[in-house]
């Protein structure tokens, strides 16, 4: 058995919708803008709150693709709002929970790589969703953000295991290092910095680097780049390019990918001798260090034939 899930529009309207009609009684799962975690119907208990489209499989899930994932637990809107939005500016994926309790279940169901968690929050305060992770995500980067500023929350929160703890009112340029040196000290993975050759890629600071020399990307540039290194020497149709970048189905009219590229190529290779990224013919892209940027392809023999 099979259950699809797709979550397209769940930027939009917070709200998961089903392909072939009506989420009620199809066994989706659907959740509003301030997700209480509801489902439809009982078939299996899994919490889904990720804005990128993915696929659900019972015994296994798979998930497109991943940007550095932040969860801002705070219930004060506007600053929500515009962390978030300062966040997104900087190329991180922001969830947002305004629910003590909601955001104990986003954290420690969901994988996130950092934690910015307010202490005054509803059904749930902060401290105990720092007691309550700390005994089930020990790694998890934690930063406190909150209006309490006496010495002694600040000693109890960190003594319960937060990493950090910033206290309100606040600089965004302040919040934004302190993330990016949590992230820095954080268990990740050997890949958060990605290298083909003298082409440098940082996951955590968002940087690329080509011989030394720094180049300024978009967000959409950066992920596809990041794309075709975590594959490099590996041959990437468009398709999987548009499901992966964009997260969307492939459409065989454009030439959204194409144009990509080209914008990249400009930026990765122009005014080098060696060039990276490379065109095959008749299947897509490749990220190597080769000798020809457009190799030939080579047809393959029919069984039965002489060599």
């Amino acid at each position: 058995m099979i259950l699809t899930v797709s979550a397209l529009s769940a930027r939009a309207e917070g709200q998961v919708s089903d392909r072939a009609g009506s989420a009620e009684g199809s066994g989706w799962f659907r959740f509003g803008p301030s997700s209480r975690f509801r489902k439809e119907r009982p078939l299996i208990s899994l919490y889904l709150l990720f804005r990128t489209d993915f696929w659900l499989r019972i015994g296994k899930v798979q998930i497109r693709s991943r940007l550095m994932r932040i969860l801002v637990a705070e219930d004060d809107t506007a600053l929500a709002s515009f962390v978030k939005k300062g966040l997104e500016s900087e190329h991180y994926a922001v969830d947002v929970s305004a629910d003590g309790e909601q955001a104990r279940a986003m954290a420690g169901e969901l994988d996130f790589d950092l934690l910015v968690l307010d202490l005054n929050l509803p059904r749930m305060d902060g401290v105990a969703i720092l007691r309550f992770l700390r005994t089930r995500k020990p790694s998890m980067p934690i930063l406190v953000l909150t209006g309490r500023n006496r010495v002694e929350d600040r000693v109890q929160c960190l003594d319960l295991g937060a990493d950090d703890y910033l206290g309100k009112p606040f600089s965004f340029t302040e919040l934004s290092a302190r993330i990016r040196a949590l992230m820095r000290r954080s268990h990740m993975p050997a890949e958060s910095v990605l290298a083909v050759d003298d082409l440098k890629l940082d996951r955590v600071e968002r940087r690329v680097e080509r011989a030394g020399r720094r180049i300024e990307l978009t967000s959409k540039e950066f992920c596809l780049l990041e794309y075709l290194m975590r594959n490099a020497g590996r041959r990437i149709t468009r398709a999987m390019i548009i499901e992966h970048v964009w997260n969307l189905s492939f459409d065989t009219c454009t030439n959204v990918v194409d144009v990509y590229v080209n914008y990249l190529r400009r930026k990765v290779d122009d005014g080098y001798g060696k060039h990276l990224i490379h065109t095959i013919r008749g299947e897509g892209y490749e990220l190597s260090v080769r000798s020809s940027a457009e190799p030939t392809a080579v047809p393959m023999a029919r069984p039965g034939s002489q060599p």
